[in-house]
């Protein structure tokens, strides 16, 4: 029993043996907390501050207003073609021949009827001589058979006073008779000779002028292709002989020729106003109209061809250079009242938004406001909008997915300040 005692005496807990010390405090701990929370939010804070979640760059652009009346009318479809010439003309000689001389230069203006070359004429010259020849020679003959026929008339006329008188026989008058008419019918037939004869000698000399090259048309030479000494003919023969002396080119005849799209050759009529910008001189536009739409369509384009009239005539507008067309919407007839035409924007303002058209307006501290807006037609690069934006507000290009109503912008190129 004592022993028991003993050993339960040992597994008592002496506080007389524990620490006498109170437990610590957390008193530091929660200040040490509250320290480290304040600096977390200053540096969150500093974060927003500094770009953290910096503000979107948004490029802008003016919302400009469509004339109504006396200003410029809408563009309906823009195209792109070429300047050509319909008088146009690769001048050769009638005949074959070697060059003699050539009279004319790039860029000269030659009238029509002018010469602009010569061929060597010498074959040429030699048929004219022949033909003059035979002409010499039927008058000749036809001026022999003249005076034998005078003589046999006159033969004539006297036998048929002796046949009367019974002094000569009837055979020999009507010797004489034959004599005269077969005289009379080889007249005939050498008149007939020095006609043709004639008629071979204007061809002849026709020969020698086609061995002189000269101009269709008024115009300007755009090219010069055959050198004296070489050999031109009107065919295609190969080798070196050319097939003309020059290009000559009518510039009161030039037009444009554009191709529109299948898709939009419905917006194009005849006698349509249009306005032309040479990719030469994109500040100079040329007002023009429309003067065909050619009835057939290129299969592997998917395009008509449409031809255009321009109304100012200019030496800088030469063939084959590039150009922009806008077709514009008709002027209205006088009196008419027009409808309203709304305004027009960038296409890049007009974006969507759960499947409606907007655009985003930016305010006042750059805060932007999505707007429904009802769109038109496009014009060019820009879009004609009916309803939702007015004239002289700012519109924000190519929203990011993520601008939405009321967020804050910055715009681009203001800069940030440091």
């Amino acid at each position: 029993m004592n022993a028991s005692a003993e050993l339960l005496k040992e597994l008592k807990l002496e506080r007389s043996r524990t620490p006498s010390t109170p437990p610590p405090s957390r008193r530091g701990l929660w200040i040490g907390l509250g320290v480290a929370a304040v600096v977390l939010l200053a540096a969150v804070a500093a974060w927003l501050l500094l770009g953290g979640e910096k503000a979107p760059e948004v490029r802008t652009a003016p919302v400009v207003a469509i004339a109504s009346g006396g200003g410029a009318s809408a563009s309906v479809l823009d195209a792109s073609g070429y300047v050509v010439a319909r008088r146009m003309a690769t001048v050769s000689a009638k005949v074959t021949g070697r060059v003699k001389e050539v009279l004319i230069e790039e860029g000269m203006r030659v009238e029509e009827g002018q010469v602009l070359a010569r061929l060597d004429p010498i074959d040429a010259d030699a048929q004219r001589t022949l033909a003059a020849s035979q002409v010499s020679a039927s008058k000749s003959q036809a001026d022999s058979v003249q005076a034998q026929l005078v003589e046999a008339e006159a033969n004539a006329n006297r036998l048929s006073q002796l046949v009367g008188q019974q002094l000569v026989s009837r055979a020999q008058y009507e010797q004489a008779i034959a004599q005269r008419d077969a005289l009379r019918a080889q007249l005939a037939t050498a008149r007939r000779n020095s006609q043709v004869a004639g008629d071979q000698l204007r061809i002849a000399d026709q020969g020698v002028d086609n061995t002189i090259v000269r101009a269709p048309f008024s115009g300007i030479v755009t090219s010069k292709a055959a050198q004296p000494g070489e050999i031109v003919s009107p065919l295609a023969t190969g080798g070196y002989t050319r097939t003309g002396i020059g290009t000559i080119v009518d510039m009161e005849s030039l037009e444009v020729e554009v191709e529109v799209g299948e898709s939009y050759i419905g917006r194009v009529q005849p006698k349509m106003p249009v306005e032309t910008v040479l990719n030469a001189y994109p500040d100079w536009r040329i007002p023009g109209e429309v003067i065909a739409i050619i009835p057939a369509a290129d299969r592997g384009k998917a395009t008509v061809k449409v031809r255009v009239a321009l109304k100012e005539k200019d030496a800088r507008i030469v063939p084959d250079m590039g150009v922009r067309v806008s077709f514009l919407e008709a002027a209205p007839a006088p009196g008419e009242t027009e409808k309203p035409q709304g305004v027009r924007v960038p296409a890049a303002a007009i974006v969507q938004r759960e499947g409606a058209d907007v655009a985003f307006v930016v305010g006042g501290e750059d805060t932007v406001e999505q707007r429904a807006v009802k769109t038109g037609i496009a014009m060019g690069q820009d879009r004609q909008v009916l309803s939702g934006l007015a004239a002289g507000e700012t519109v924000v290009l190519d929203a990011p997915e993520t601008l939405q109503d009321g967020d804050t912008v910055r715009l681009a190129g203001a800069g940030d300040t440091e």
